[in-house]
C-alpha cells in the first residue's frame, strides 16, 4: 500500500481555502481536502504577536505527490509566508487509505 499524507495549510478566509482545495482535486494531487472554515490562530509575526482568523485546509495525499501539491499550494497561496505542513499517516482505516492511493493515479 502506498504511503499517505496529510498536507495542512492555513488561508485568511474560506473562500480562498476552496478555490485551493478544488484545484489540488481537479489537478489529482490529492484524494479528498477537508476544509475547516474558522480557526483562531496566534502567532508570532515581525517581532510581535498576531491574532487571526483563518480557515484550515487539511488535504489527503500520497508520497509522490508530496513536493508537487506543495509548491502548488504555495502558488495559489495569498500569504507571502504560507504554512504548509505535511504530516505522515501512521496508520487508519485500510480501505479509505486504499481511496486516497486509487484516486491520487492520475
Amino acid at each position: 500500500m502506498r504511503e499517505i499524507y496529510l498536507i495542512y495549510s492555513t488561508f485568511p478566509n474560506p473562500d480562498e481555502a476552496k478555490g485551493v482545495a478544488k484545484k489540488l482535486i481537479e489537478e489529482r494531487l490529492c484524494a479528498c481536502v477537508n476544509i475547516v472554515p474558522k480557526i483562531d490562530s496566534i502567532y508570532w509575526w515581525e517581532r510581535k504577536i498576531e491574532e487571526e482568523g483563518e480557515s484550515l485546509l487539511i488535504a489527503k495525499t500520497v508520497e509522490e505527490k508530496v513536493e508537487k501539491i506543495t509548491r502548488r499550494i504555495k502558488e495559489l497561496h495569498p500569504y507571502d509566508l504560507p504554512a504548509i505542513l505535511v504530516l505522515k499517516v501512521e496508520g487508519g482505516l485500510v480501505e479509505f487509505l486504499e481511496y486516497v492511493g486509487r484516486e491520487t493515479k492520475g
